[in-house]
């Protein structure tokens, strides 16, 4: 099967802050991130087609980032944590679609960090 992402995708946990029109505001963890999207951990994924900002802090850095973008799929996954216990996790993917101000180039520049560190 062909990966179809075309941005390379970093396993990293860390906090974020959302925002919508609808929904207001409330916190989220970040489970994966890329120059394109994130995938958060959510116990009420918001509705798919939702415009979301995401706010969050570049990992082990001060950097703050603001991107918009849109609820793209739900996820419920099953998994065992390193023990072997039975896990689950409830989220959303973020397809961003702008960045405010110069946070592109923040994500850029942390995720090439990420990069060299993985």
């Amino acid at each position: 099967m062909m990966n179809k992402r075309q941005a390379l995708r970093f396993e990293k946990v860390f906090p974020v802050i959302l925002s919508t029109e609808e929904f207001g505001e409330c916190n989220a963890m970040a489970r994966n991130i890329s120059a394109s999207g994130i995938l958060l951990e959510l116990s009420d994924p918001m509705p798919l087609g939702t415009e979301v900002r995401v706010h969050f802090w570049m990992p082990d850095s001060q950097a703050s980032i603001i991107a918009r973008g849109e609820v793209k799929n739900h996820y419920f996954l099953n998994f065992a944590d390193p023990q072997g216990a039975a896990c689950s996790l409830t989220g959303m993917a973020i397809r961003f679609s702008e960045f405010e101000a110069d946070s592109d180039a923040v994500l850029g520049l942390g995720l090439t960090r990420m990069r060299i560190l993985h």
